[in-house]
């Protein structure tokens, strides 16, 4: 035995025997812990004994009859491989008539005159002793009823007795097996091999049936003319009775072959390892199947369970083993015993009883890297019994690490799904079990991610010319980027015109080759970012002393040295038309399989007219050649002759291997197919083989057609299998193909996810988490979650409304999601349902929750009416949107006076129920300012604004439009406002009186006025407002003449201020029949003008008639 090895060297080269070493082997390895056994290993030496001399007679055989030549090889180990030759070891033709049966013999359906020979010979082929024994050659004479005639006649001197008789045709007679029925009893798994051999003439044809069934497709194979009939990998459905029917045009018979098909035992659930601490139950399950049913039996330590040391926590109970409260000597090796009379499962499994405290095995302070936004995990593998349970804390003094925005792994592992910057730091892992606890600290560093900040640019350049792309980048100070240039996906060539700088690509003397695409790759340890842009050469202008064009097509092409896998290709160039040819490119053609279609072979430097071009089998060649200059490329030589190369077995598999089941009971294993000149030669076919992982099952293989799919029926749902597919054709197969993991098909999940809890945020934002299903619930591959959530009703209106159902959708193995855009002050309902590749699973149960108050909106509307010397009416529409219940309306108003400046603000609180308020004792002929909004208990929403005018005088004065004049307001300068003015009064109120005067008489003459022409002077009068620094105005008409004003608009009916109304009228200030003057002129009535301070509402200013407003109106 090796040293330090389990492992057993028997050397008989230096001498010995082998028998000696014969019989039956069994490895025990045992530590103090237990001991496990092997399975037997039978140790047996190869025999090629010789063939026992006999005395072999000549076989003299009338034409037509059938013939068997008997092999009867010796008795080896393994059993020999038969096969018959000649003198010349040149192997025996055989066919329908002449073939060689399972057990070695040569039978001859009829005998013919060319079956005459004295060289059958009968060689035993021992592979393990690689020898070959050879029987005696035996002596086949067939004789024609001619012949015959002529020697009898001869010896008699009769030849009127025997006349020529043709050759008698009889009907089919079997000569294996014999009589009308056999048996057949073969293992599961095994290849099955039934065979009929008929005699008869003319040569009987054979067909298999199976009665009352049909023979399992893509696994039944027809050998020896059909004679053979063999089923691969067979199972108990293949038991029943098998039928072989030979015919000719004589008849037929028939043999009957009762096939049972047996099992040794083969695994259902082998028993696994257990690690327990003490105090804990667990159980070992070895369950076993097959034909008959194999019985069960345990062992401990490599002896019989019943007499094995006595364990009091220890339970069996047919093919489980129960374990309660086990203590630390409970720790052993069991093993498990299936047998049947065709074989036995032996496997072990360690009871493994500990108690250790717990261990961390993640490096400290190892340092993890991750970019900012992006998921970081950070581990801490632990070992410990009983299993430890794990904490994490951030900082040194930090508390326990808690919430949605922490994922915790089973592993250990801390998942903090977006990283941010404030998650760097040094976090600290605890595990802890009821014999200790250890702590470990990583750190975690965010970095802020690299990015492209110019990108290259698509750029159009002559032939000749040079162009630059540049890819200018930020990244992380503490990450080193490396900027990597490629070239339509590929590297740039090697190219002394290219010119790569830190920050840019630059071609020199671009050509036609240089057009593509151009990609920049920043890479860092953390991340990777692209950027791409195309490069589109266009022609430089023409040189008219030189044309340049493409080369003439190469001519005179010439196939030397043909070999099976190589052929030497020559050819002469063509004119290259003043540009060098750079290189030439070579095409093929498969006339047997595409012909007419061209593919691309190979490409050579310009300067080489022959190349040695690999083949492929089984393939008609035909080559042209392509001449390439900077102009472009030639048009393609005449083809070659052509060269069809020899078959030979496929050198490869096919491609993109996938196995994805379509149903919850079925596999669909696909393929790209072997394209025409790939097979390598005819008959392509496919072995596809699969089973299922880690169970440890046998391959099943079937054989299929030049197809691309086959259907695995009755599998389980959603497990992985182990596929592989393989090329043959009729040469043989591929090289063993690799294996891919496929699944099978996916159904709905079983079941809902539980746990379903809301936290509201705010009164529009709420949090949803859940605990997630569980993998093998899932069914299929995890897609995510999708949450249901609608609203119930309004808890400020209390009335139902049409229930619209809102689905979010978080992918992934999330458990947590945030519902935005609620209404507040609401009742919801969801429900989460997991998602997987076929669908939704079952949704939970309904969760109910209740969004906070919020901030109502604004009031619906505000109408201000009514407006009287001292007092307004304001009316109001409760918020569209309540978002509560609604404790009072806040209503703050200030005046303005006509220097725009605001006045003392005044706040009045009102209650809920109230819709109208009259606000009185205000100032006469004042404009106010309103700012209204209503509230909740959460607090104030938004405002609505409005402004109103009191009016001059009950008795003379029409009570304005609200709003009206606010344009008119900002459009002039009122200087009899100013302090230094009032001293003038007097004076002011004289000139006005003989304006007025002029007034009547120019106008009843119809002319202009100085005004009117100073207004002519401006470009478009229709618009030009009033300007504060000239004092000029626009272009009004009289109020008697009826005419629309040119900017402005009539108050609405309901007197309701809208702030996009321009309220510019000159009725409140000019002729109309409430204008009222003073004895000397002046004008009665208050005035004002306001100056906002919110820039939103800077046009919406007015003011009451001054002075000279009444002035400006009359002139």
């Amino acid at each position: 035995m090796k040293p330090n090895s389990g492992t057993l060297v028997i050397n008989i080269m230096n001498g010995g025997k082998a028998e000696a070493y014969e019989g039956v082997y069994q490895c025990t390895a045992r530590n103090e812990r237990g001991a496990a056994i092997s399975n037997n290993i039978v140790i047996r030496p190869s025999r090629s004994p010789l063939w026992t001399k006999e005395k072999l007679e000549p076989n003299q055989v009338r034409e037509g009859d059938s013939l068997v030549l008997h092999c009867r090889p010796p008795v080896g180990l393994p059993p020999p491989i038969i096969f018959w030759m000649d003198n010349a070891f040149q192997r025996l033709p055989q066919s329908e008539r002449v073939s060689q049966g399972l057990n070695g013999d040569l039978y001859f359906s009829n005998v013919q005159p060319e079956d005459t020979r004295e060289d059958y010979i009968c060689y035993a082929r021992f592979n393990h002793t690689q020898t070959i024994q050879q029987k005696q050659p035996i002596s086949v004479k067939v004789f024609s009823m001619d012949s015959l005639n002529d020697t009898i006649a001869a010896n008699l001197s009769d030849t009127d007795i025997y006349g020529a008789k043709p050759v008698t045709e009889r009907p089919p007679i079997l000569l294996t097996p014999t009589g009308t029925t056999s048996n057949k009893v073969e293992l599961r798994g095994n290849v099955l091999l039934l065979e009929c051999i008929a005699a008869g003439l003319p040569t009987p044809v054979i067909r298999w049936i199976k009665e009352g069934g049909e023979l399992p497709a893509n696994r039944t194979l027809f050998e020896n003319f059909k004679k053979t009939l063999k089923i691969i990998d067979v199972s108990e459905a293949d038991s029943g009775n098998y039928k072989c029917i030979a015919r000719n045009i004589l008849g037929s018979t028939h043999h009957v072959i009762s096939v049972t098909v047996k099992a040794a035992p083969y695994w259902i659930t082998a028993p696994r390892n257990l690690v327990l601490s003490p105090g804990e139950d667990g159980t070992l399950i070895c369950r076993a199947n097959g034909n008959p049913k194999p019985s069960i039996s345990w062992l401990a330590n490599g002896v019989p369970i019943a007499i094995a040391p006595e364990d009091p926590s220890r339970k069996v109970d047919g093919d489980t083993i129960i374990f309660s409260a086990v203590q630390e000597r409970s720790s052993a090796v069991y093993q498990c015993n299936a047998s049947n009379e065709y074989g036995y499962l032996l496997a072990n499994a360690f009871v493994n009883v500990l108690a250790e405290p717990p261990r961390i095995l993640t490096p400290a302070n190892k340092l993890y890297q991750v970019i900012l936004d992006s998921p970081a995990l950070i581990d801490c593998a632990y070992f410990g019994s009983p299993k430890p349970e794990i904490e994490w804390f951030k900082g040194v003094k930090g508390s326990i690490l808690r919430g949605n925005e922490y994922v915790f792994h089973d592993n250990g592992t801390l998942e903090i799904p977006v990283a941010q910057k404030d998650s760097t730091g040094t976090y600290t892992c605890v595990a802890r079990n009821e014999l200790g606890k250890i702590q470990n600290e990583v750190q975690l560093e965010v970095k802020d991610p690299t990015m492209i900040i110019k990108q290259p640019e698509y750029k159009v350049i002559q032939r000749y010319g040079h162009v630059s792309f540049e890819c200018i980048i930020k990244h992380d100070s503490t990450l080193i980027p490396t900027v990597i240039w490629l070239k339509d996906n590929d590297e740039l060539p090697d190219d002394e015109r290219f010119l790569v700088g830190k920050d840019n690509l630059t071609i020199m003397n671009v050509t036609d080759k240089d057009d593509g695409t151009y990609t920049c790759i920043v890479n860092t340890t953390l991340d990777s970012v692209s950027a791409s842009a195309v490069l589109t050469v266009v022609a430089a202008p023409p040189t008219p002393a030189i044309i340049y064009a493409r080369p003439n097509p190469p001519f005179d092409l010439e196939l030397t040295g043909q070999l099976e896998r190589s052929i030497e290709l020559s050819w002469i160039p063509g004119d290259e038309n003043n540009s060098p040819i750079t290189s030439f490119v070579i095409e093929y053609e498969d006339g047997l399989h595409e012909p007419g279609v061209w593919h691309y072979q190979t490409e050579v430097p310009g300067s080489q007219t022959t190349v040695q071009l690999k083949l492929s089998p089984y393939v008609n060649y035909s080559f042209r050649v392509i001449a390439v200059n900077e102009i472009g490329r030639s048009q393609p030589s005449e083809p070659s002759e052509q060269y069809l190369t020899k078959s030979a077995n496929p050198d490869e598999n096919p491609s993109n291997v996938q196995g994805i089941g379509s149903e919850p009971d079925n596999l669909v294993i696909t393929w790209e197919s072997l394209k025409g000149f790939q097979s390598n030669g005819p008959g392509l076919q496919y072995k596809v083989s699969w089973r299922q992982k880690d169970v440890d099952d046998e391959w099943t293989s079937v054989v299929v057609a030049n197809v691309s799919k086959y259907i695995v029926s009755g599998t389980p749902t959603f497990v992985p299998y182990e596929i592989k597919v393989q090329a043959l054709n009729d040469l043989g197969y591929a090289p063993e193909p690799s294996e891919v993991i496929g699944h099978s098909g996916e159904d709905l999940p079983m079941v809902a996810p539980g746990n379903v809890q809301v936290h509201v945020i705010n009164s529009t934002l709420a949090k949803v988490h859940w605990d997630p299903v569980p993998l093998k619930s899932v069914r299929g591959h995890l897609q995510g979650y999708k949450v249901y959530y609608w609203k119930v009703q309004s808890l400020s209106r209390r009335s139902k409304r049409h229930i619209e159902k809102k689905i979010l959708t978080f992918r992934g193995n999330k458990t947590f999601g945030m519902l935005p855009g609620l209404e507040p002050y609401s009742s919801y309902k969801l429900n989460v349902r997991v998602v997987n590749g076929k669908g939704e699973g079952p949704a939970s149960p309904d969760k109910v929750f209740k969004t906070p108050e919020g901030v109502p909106s604004s009031p619906s509307f505000l109408k201000i009416t009514n407006p009287t010397l001292d007092s307004l009416t304001l009316e109001w529409g409760s918020p569209t949107h309540p978002n509560g219940v609604l404790i009072s309306y806040i209503l703050k108003f200030q005046p303005i006076n006509n220097t725009h400046e605001l006045g003392p603000l005044v706040e009045i609180r009102i209650p809920a129920n109230e819709s109208s308020l009259i606000l009185k004792n205000l100032n006469y002929s004042t404009r106010y300012k309103f700012y209204f909004n209503a509230q909740t208990s959460v607090g104030s929403g938004s405002q609505i604004t409005e402004e109103a005018v009191t009016i001059m005088d009950e008795a003379g004065i029409p009570r304005p439009a609200v709003g009206a004049g606010k344009a008119m307001a900002s459009r002039q300068v009122d200087i009899a406002t100013q302090g230094w003015f009032i001293g003038l009064m007097c004076a002011v109120a004289l000139l006005i009186l003989i304006l007025l005067i002029v007034c009547f008489i120019r106008r009843n003459k119809g002319g202009k006025y100085p005004v009117k022409e100073k207004e002519d002077a401006h470009a478009d009068p229709e618009i030009q407002p009033m300007k504060e620094d000239d004092g000029t105005f626009g272009e009004y008409s009289d109020a008697e003449d009826h005419k629309p004003l040119k900017k402005g608009s009539r108050t609405p009916s309901d007197r309701t201020v809208k702030k996009e109304d321009s309220d510019d009228s000159l009725v409140d200030y000019g002729e109309g029949v409430n204008g009222q003057f003073n004895e000397d002129g002046s004008f009665i009535g208050q005035y004002s003008g306001k100056k906002e301070k919110e820039p939103a509402e800077g046009n919406e200013s007015s003011e009451a008639p001054s002075p000279v407003n009444a002035m400006n109106s009359f002139v």
